[in-house]
């Protein structure tokens, strides 16, 4: 899905911006709110994350109108510590509480070293890179990830039970773009994947360990946000707000000289990026280095839109009775 089709128009970041926030104003937030969804949708769009962009808006819009995730939430933090803090999304989507989670993790990182946020009644947080970024712009170290609401029983593949598993990482650096790894834990091994006999026939041990880290985002983005194993012990008033999220923070000050680390890293940007790529590939970089070179490429450009990107945006579109830009 996170691949440019060969049948891509290009539409400009601002244009893509206005039919997103229209579809969501159409489905009941308010103008600031659909604005700032718009905003961390776009983010993706630029940096490639397809999956995670603007398209995500059709879903979103629909939740919002048949009342399963509240419109306008008011996150607020409901426990708040030197070191932590607990952030309710009051039913909303995930973003506004995450990334209320992670702003609030800048100021006690770099009074204690380290600092954790969890994030709870939500719906989708979206990407989870979206909040390393937030932090590591920050010149800190960043982790994030996030767990739904499961639904197991003895007939279903023990792989069901890592859920969809987002993790991220970033780290900062100095001169050159923050190393961001972002990614789904469990995207090869979902149940539509054909590859899945393949891959545990050739490598058993990627498959464990992809399970694995699923299995670690469940615990500690679900459960230890309080999205409960049997959704009967959930009490939700919107029945969408079935998501956590765990943001940790760390300063590199804690541990030595920033500007020390961040010469590592550049030189090490720079030292692999010299490297022999893997096969079938053109470059050597390291994570979020295409990224953050789409990202400004494409804000001049436009985004690369695909045939099944616009076909889902259309009918969204249509669905709240605005005309397509493109």
């Amino acid at each position: 899905m996170n691949v440019v089709g060969q049948d891509a128009i290009r539409v400009k970041a601002d244009t893509m911006h206005d039919l997103v926030g229209g579809i969501a104003r159409k489905a009941g937030m308010p103008e600031g709110k659909a604005d700032f969804l718009a905003d961390m949708l776009i983010q993706n769009d630029l940096r490639g994350v397809f999956s995670h962009g603007s398209r995500q808006i059709a879903t979103y819009a629909v939740l919002m109108r048949d009342g399963l995730i509240n419109p306008d939430p008011q996150p607020a933090a409901v426990s708040d510590s030197p070191a932590t803090i607990v952030v309710d999304g009051d039913g909303g989507l995930g973003y506004f509480a995450a990334a209320m989670g992670a702003e609030s993790l800048i100021a006690k990182s770099r009074s204690l070293g380290i600092a954790a946020a969890v994030t709870r009644n939500h719906g989708h947080i979206g990407a989870a890179g979206i909040y390393a970024r937030q932090i590591a712009e920050q010149g800190l170290i960043a982790y994030v990830t996030s767990g739904h609401q499961l639904h197991l029983n003895p007939e279903q593949s023990i792989m069901r039970a890592a859920g969809g598993s987002p993790m991220a990482f970033a780290v900062p650096s100095g001169e050159t773009v923050p190393m961001v790894l972002d990614f789904g834990t469990m995207h090869d091994l979902y149940a539509d994947s054909p590859h899945v006999p393949e891959l545990f026939s050739l490598a058993p041990g990627l498959v464990f360990r992809s399970m694995g880290l699923g299995f670690m985002c469940q615990a500690l983005g679900g459960f230890l946000a309080g999205v409960p194993l049997d959704e009967k012990e959930a009490a939700r008033r919107y029945r969408g707000a079935n998501q956590g999220s765990l943001i940790i923070a760390l300063d590199i000050a804690a541990f030595m000289s920033p500007d020390a680390f961040k010469r590592q890293m550049d030189a090490y940007m720079e030292q692999t990026g010299r490297m022999q790529p893997m096969p079938g590939y053109d470059r050597a970089t390291l994570p979020g280095v295409l990224e953050a070179e789409r990202e400004q490429t494409w804000r001049q450009e436009g985004i690369p839109v695909d045939s099944g990107h616009r076909a889902a945006l259309a009918k969204a579109a249509g669905q709240f009775g605005i005309s397509m830009p493109f």
